[in-house]
């Protein structure tokens, strides 16, 4: 798409500034700045308990204080795997202050892929719940790991929330052993002085979140303090996030979307944040009825079980300005339903769908607030450019032609951790002079410098809004003896989005039935993290192939569509 149009696009809708000017600074000197504004307004409210920014940038003091005394210095790493709290996210921010950089990884990882994010990573400290004990305690052996700092929920909570927890979750979270690795977090002790804030550039490491690739092993993406800050100042911009909006930040830390514009974006604009640290529909529900949010963003799934939710349908959601769906392709019907919700009850949004991935932080495109395209992702947020090209190539595309969608701008990665290959495929330079990131992702873009989404490149599934890698899966099936072939796909499903489903070739076909099936579903929970695990097993004679002896796995997308059609 043409630059020049795209800026004439852009400058012309909404007081969408052509650029934005970000400060030469680090994430923690950015939420100080925010704490120096609004030292008594809250910040952070958490299962009813609230923290304000002073009291939050005090804690990220103290944690920071904590954290060097055990031993987290300039250049090394943390492994936060926390889901949406203040523990997981102070430690962010302290990390961040000490030079450090945050391994951002999924609460509920099975042992095997904990090791593997240690390794990866060369963390020698992590955080994660006591819940998450165990599995810390199995990966640790043979990788970096040297100190596991432990929290609990109920570490912010009230002595009457405490006690209520205690009663209804708490007794049943195993005890912890003696463990000379263990330090907790509500005992963790800040020197006599704070430690002092390290020189950061805005483009040292900051964050290291992780995704997978066409081969479904995991690569770990490297963010920036400029890749966060940009993506905070674009996406504030964008939707006019202030000082008066409540932000439900209801996607997990460990998700890009989560960490970079419900927390971060948020906490730059002096806004407050309303963390939910399990999702569930009638949490979700409850939250909007209780704490009334202006903005909130989600996969598609989130907003169909929302307008499914009957509590709902007495609720005053009149105070909601802005929705986003993003993570996958937003049905329309899903969207009809929404919005139609909101409209009984007193409210005006419209649910709007952007785009992104996490090797550019997060979002990186939406549709304008007043704007209104079927099927558009929208246009790319200020500085940041997007355009259409040939696959495998870098020669652009005229509107209207599909193609692979590629992005330039101060949001996109730093590259893959340790490894050189995969960020050269990925990050390309172009006639043009700059750096472009190729997404893996088809579509299109129109006249104005709309895009469209229409397909991936990369063969990944989104389940319930969390990348699913087939290959990863596989390779699970095939550790089991009866597994003879196996094959994983993405089926459209209207809750989720796309349900996870196995096509297997049993080496003993008289054992092939529900019994197996249910079999190999469970040897997959125990290796992989729930997401990834198929919701169903079909066992076949044998597997299409293509002409080169592969799997066809595309052929088994387009039977399954057929037969669904034909039902």
């Amino acid at each position: 798409m043409n630059e020049t149009r795209q800026r004439a696009w852009l400058a012309f809708y909404g007081d969408v500034p052509e650029s934005l000017e970000y400060p030469p600074i680090g994430l923690y000197q950015a939420v100080q700045e925010s704490a120096a504004r609004r030292p008594t307004a809250t910040a952070v409210d958490f299962l009813g308990s609230t923290l304000t920014y002073g009291e939050l940038i005090d804690g990220i003091d103290r944690c920071a204080s904590a954290l060097a005394g055990l031993g987290l210095g300039p250049g090394d790493r943390i492994t936060i795997s926390t889901p949406t709290c203040p523990q997981g996210v102070i430690a962010f921010y302290a990390a961040a202050k000490l030079g450090a950089v945050a391994s951002m990884i999924h609460p509920l990882s099975t042992a095997e892929e904990i090791a593997g994010y240690l390794d990866m990573s060369q963390s020698r400290l992590a955080l994660t719940l006591d819940l998450f004990y165990a599995q810390f305690a199995e990966a640790r052996h043979g990788t970096p790991l040297e100190t596991l700092v432990l929290a609990r929920v109920s570490d912010y909570l009230s002595a009457a929330k405490r006690l209520g927890f205690w009663l209804t979750r708490g007794r049943k979270i195993p005890r912890v052993p003696d463990d000379p690795a263990v330090r907790w977090w509500s005992g963790l002790e800040a020197g006599d002085e704070p430690a002092a804030a390290a020189p950061v550039e805005p483009d040292d490491l900051a964050a290291i979140l992780y995704s997978g690739g066409t081969t479904g092993a995991p690569k770990g993406i490297m963010l920036s303090h400029r890749n966060f800050i940009a993506e905070g100042i674009q996406v504030a911009t964008w939707v006019g996030l202030g000082e008066s909006d409540t932000v439900l930040a209801v996607l997990p830390i460990f998700h890009g979307f989560g960490l970079a514009v419900l927390i971060n974006a948020a906490f730059l604009s002096g806004a407050k944040v309303v963390m939910v640290p399990r999702f569930s529909p009638e949490i979700v529900a409850e939250l909007l009825r209780t704490k009334r949010p202006t903005l909130t963003a989600g996969p598609p799934t989130l907003y169909e079980a929302l307008a499914r939710d009957p509590s709902l349908r007495s609720a005053d959601l009149s105070s909601l300005r802005a929705a986003f769906s993003g993570a996958d392709t937003l049905p329309e019907p899903v969207r009809e339903r929404f919005e139609s919700l909101v409209a009984d009850r007193g409210g005006t949004v419209r649910l709007l769908e952007g785009y992104g991935l996490t090797e550019a932080v997060a979002a990186i495109m939406g549709m304008p607030l007043h704007e209104r395209r079927a099927g558009s992702i929208g246009v790319p947020f200020p500085d940041m450019l997007a355009t259409i090209c040939d696959p495998g190539t870098t020669r652009e595309l005229p509107p209207g032609e599909e193609g692979e969608i590629c992005v330039s701008g101060p949001a996109v990665m730093l590259g893959y951790l340790d490894n050189p290959q995969a960020t050269a495929e990925a990050l390309r330079e172009h006639d043009d002079g700059r750096v472009w990131l190729h997404t893996g992702d088809i579509g299109k873009a129109d006249e104005d410098g709309f895009f469209y989404f229409t397909s991936r490149l990369k063969r990944m599934i989104k389940s319930s809004g969390f990348n699913v890698f087939p290959a990863q899966v596989e390779a699970v099936l095939y550790e089991h003896p009866v597994v003879a072939e196996a094959c994983v796909v993405g089926i459209p499903d209207e809750a989720q989005g796309e349900r996870v489903k196995a096509f297997v070739v049993a080496n003993e076909p008289e054992l092939a039935g529900a019994e197996l099936a249910d079999a190999l579903i469970a040897h997959c929970r125990e290796r992989l993290i729930k997401w990834s695990c198929p919701r169903e097993v079909e066992f076949r004679d044998e597997l299409p192939k293509t002409r080169v002896g592969k799997i066809d796995f595309v052929a088994l997308v387009q039977q399954e569509l057929g037969a669904a059609t034909r039902e």
